[in-house]
């Protein structure tokens, strides 16, 4: 049987509602019901083995915060039982745990204490958090002139740097520069390398994908689909993109379709990526990518409106925020671009040639654009591919022939 660090058992979290402030005096008083109860959880139940990670996912106002309130203890359940093993930090609200008078070298010793190290502890890895968080300059300055992005920085490098048994982190890779946020996924990382816990929540369905082994998909307070991360954020977002609505491409429809959607209240999702293959020249599906070698990228795709016109794409990305290398068919005259058919479903395919990128982890991402190429109806990333080994020197390599003309003297 696998121990978990976080178990969580019939888990419910209520709120108590009331339509003016003295209405709690008033039911205090007179003992009479003023307030309504809003479910802000019902029935949660799950288990994180040892050294996994547990992404959340879900709507705004799915309950996803509150439940991380709740394995942190800021908040008590209504019912249910919550056992933690280990010792927990947490990157919550902004600034939580921070005293705003407090230098940023301060609420160092104040933070690290309220996670549980000892004063000796906190000494010796007060650098190596001032380092990592880059505020050199600003560490001896109180926190509250610092920017939202700076009071990530400091909670983050606090948190990880006490080498924590369980991380929960709310969305914090959402707020700071993309350098930091690449140096917060690595440190993730080398996290789950050390068979540690974490539980992270995001609206970042690339970094749940690629952080966590497990996800749960929280919808309107209950558990709508708990399982394997990739799996449950392909359902996730299948069902955003069949609420998604787009008015340029109304300006398209039918007007009998546009009016119908109107009377109905309905959304209309234009169309969407049914899948996303990396494949050999040859048509083999591939796990690993070779330099130098054709490969073809393919999306299927399906339409879901009629009238549909648009772009297609295809990228390499060293992560969600950094392509190396994008493929684009806005320029291109002859690339068929619709309109299409509502129920048409057809292949996209690209193939590269000689690939140049010599060493590094890539992933493939295929997208849909409007006919302007502005508007991106829905992308789609693959795994992380990884480059074979191969001789040479810097990040990419070229085809080329070589030859050697000896003159005659």
């Amino acid at each position: 049987m696998e121990l978990s660090r976080v178990s969580v058992n019939g888990l419910h979290k209520d709120f108590k509602i009331y339509d003016r402030p003295q209405d709690r005096l008033i039911e205090i008083l007179r003992r009479k019901q003023m307030h309504k109860i809003y479910h802000v959880l019902s029935d949660i139940s799950f288990a994180v083995p040892d050294g996994k990670s547990l992404g959340i996912i879900g709507d705004n106002g799915a309950g996803k915060s509150t439940l991380l309130k709740l394995l942190v203890g800021t908040l008590q359940p209504t019912r249910g039982e919550i056992q933690m093993r280990g010792q927990i930090a947490a990157l919550l609200e902004l600034g939580a745990g921070f005293h705003p008078e407090f230098t940023g070298r301060r609420n160092i010793f104040l933070n690290a204490s309220l996670l549980g190290v000892p004063d000796d502890d906190i000494a010796q890895l007060e650098n190596d958090i001032i380092q990592f968080s880059e505020l050199d300059y600003f560490i001896d300055r109180p926190v509250k002139t610092y920017s939202s992005g700076m009071y990530v920085r400091l909670a983050f490098s606090i948190a990880t740097m006490v080498r924590p048994d369980i991380l929960i982190i709310d969305e914090a890779l959402s707020v700071g520069d993309l350098a930091f946020q690449k140096k917060c996924v690595q440190r993730m990382n080398q996290f789950r390398e050390d068979q540690k816990t974490m539980v992270f929540c995001s609206h970042s369905m690339f970094h749940v994908q690629e952080l966590c082994d497990i996800a749960i998909w929280l919808d309107k307070g209950k558990i709508r689909e708990i399982g394997d991360s990739e799996k449950v954020v392909g359902h996730y977002e299948d069902f955003c993109n069949a609420k998604k609505v787009y008015n340029s491409i109304r300006e398209d429809l039918p007007e009998e379709l546009e009016e119908e959607s109107k009377d109905k209240g309905t959304t209309i999702q234009d169309c969407k990526i049914n899948s996303l293959t990396v494949r050999s020249a040859e048509g083999e599906i591939i796990t690993s990518l070779k330099a130098l070698s054709d490969i073809r990228l393919e999306m299927e795709v399906e339409v879901l409106v009629d009238g549909i016109e648009g772009n297609f794409g295809f990228a390499f990305m060293k992560s969600a925020e950094e392509p190396v290398a994008s493929f684009l068919t806005t320029s291109l005259s002859d690339v068929e671009k619709g309109p299409f058919r509502k129920g048409d479903v057809f292949t996209v395919s690209l193939l590269v040639k000689n690939l140049a990128m010599r060493v590094g982890e890539f992933y493939v991402l295929g997208g849909l654009a409007d006919k302007s190429g502005l508007l991106w109806y829905e992308t789609k990333f693959s795994k992380l591919l990884p480059i074979e080994p191969n001789k040479g020197v810097g990040p990419v390599t070229m085809q080329s022939e070589w030859t050697v003309h000896k003159d005659h003297v």
